[in-house]
């Protein structure tokens, strides 16, 4: 047996093992997963191994530290494409997950245009590298389409609105918007977790609501097409954002505040709005954001919470979690040690956050949630008693509604990005 087939029987058997379901909750779950258009609101894609001995060289010939990360970013993110061993991987990976579609993470956190680019870029070259098995869906119908075929693709979102940062007037300042569009990217953070000139992040202290610039923001992506998600917003820039959009608005990879106090987590308040817009609550399981058991279990009962709070139809999932490589580890070991570099600015966790305790990173919890088990997260779901209809919302179906409503064009029947689409809040 392969070590990447290994290790995915490996977390599909731990979270089974938490969560015990019936012989029968077992067959219906995998046999719904299988039949069921499934879409993740939000992913981090699957991570390539490096190539070690390549980075090694360049650490040896005295490359910026910012030069190597780029290469194993690129590395990463490309050489499922490249390489035969990855791509064999990747493909399994996918099989062995059942999802049809990601809401793929493609746009390094930021404002800055070039930054955001190269993820972009990244995707829509693996994407035409592989096009008879994971394809670029520019619209919500190439989803359904993909589904129909036996295919996988990628829904490409930015982890960022870009900005021209030149701030001659505002008009001038969100021409970026619509270009973005036209490469692709159908949904962006407002903000990550600083601030920036839209508003506050989930990480700043002082909670400061939506700017003005930021209310022009949202117009503009209401305008072309492109969902405004909250996952990394602050409490009140995330509920003006709310207030100030004509369209559905998404919390795309977050968990309840109800249930676990964290700065990545959503009050019942802010569901309820997101709800009203016709929107969506991603529910992620990053352990720490989780609390609790922080496994499978524990994602679970986020899931039932939010159902409680806002109803069936607003709830996604949206891991916020890569398939890594089995090779990783391996491959990484050949490269260098290298001195610590300092914390990258977009991340401002607040001092003492859990994210980094060790009680939130063991393996059990870690096994229990890998993206490839993706049809035991529908199987817990039949376990606990939602109807299939339900289940289908909730693994695809609501944010493929979301996508249709925002973006309301398809081909054939389009205006060019820069015009108007019309439409108004569900």
């Amino acid at each position: 047996m392969s070590a990447a087939k290994e290790t995915v029987e490996q977390a599909r058997a731990v979270a089974l093992a938490i969560l015990k379901p019936s012989a029968a909750d077992i067959e219906h779950g995998t046999e719904l997963h299988a039949n069921s258009m499934v879409i993740e609101s939000y992913g981090l894609g699957l991570q390539a191994a490096p190539d070690g001995a390549a980075v090694k060289a360049l650490v040896e010939s005295g490359a910026s530290e910012a030069e190597i990360q780029e290469m194993m970013a690129e590395m990463g993110m490309t050489r499922y494409a490249t390489d035969a061993r990855e791509r064999e991987e990747y493909l399994a990976a996918w099989a062995a997950s059942g999802v049809t579609c990601t809401f793929q993470n493609a746009g390094e956190e930021g404002n800055s245009p070039l930054r955001l680019m190269k993820r972009l870029a990244r995707h829509t070259y693996v994407t035409d590298l592989l096009r008879d098995f994971v394809s670029r869906a520019a619209f919500p119908n190439d989803i359904a389409a993909t589904k129909e075929r036996g295919g996988h693709c990628l829904y490409m979102t930015c982890n960022g609105v870009p900005l021209a940062q030149e701030w001659i007037s505002v008009e001038e300042e969100l021409r970026y918007i619509p270009v973005f569009f036209q490469l692709g990217c159908r949904m962006m953070h407002l903000t990550y977790n600083r601030r920036n000139p839209i508003g506050d992040g989930c990480g700043e202290p002082a909670d400061a609501g939506l700017s003005d610039f930021g209310h022009a923001a949202v117009a503009e992506m209401n305008r072309v097409g492109v969902i405004v998600d909250v996952a990394h917003s602050g409490s009140r820039t995330s509920l003006d954002a709310v207030s100030a959009s004509e369209r559905p608005v998404v919390a795309s990879h977050s968990v309840c505040a109800g249930l676990n106090q964290h700065v990545r987590a959503k009050s019942d308040e802010l569901m309820k709005k997101i709800a009203d817009t016709g929107g969506t609550m991603g529910i992620t399981n990053v352990p720490a954001f989780l609390g609790g058991s922080g496994d499978i279990s524990a994602m679970l009962d986020h899931i039932d919470y939010a159902v409680g709070t806002i109803g069936s139809d607003h709830i996604t999932i949206g891991t916020d979690r890569p398939y890594v490589s089995s090779r990783w580890k391996e491959e990484n070991s050949k490269i260098p040690r290298r001195a610590g570099s300092r914390p990258r600015w977009e991340a401002l966790w607040p001092p003492g956050d859990p994210l980094f305790s060790p009680e939130w990173r063991q393996e059990r919890q870690q096994l229990s949630m890998a993206w490839t088990n993706w049809p035991v997260f529908t199987i817990g779901l039949v376990q606990r008693g939602y109807s299939d209809k339900d289940i289908q919302k909730i693994i695809g179906g609501n944010i493929l509604r979301v996508a249709r409503e925002v973006l309301s064009l398809e081909p054939g029947n389009s205006a060019p990005a820069g015009a108007s689409p019309g439409g108004a809040r569900q």
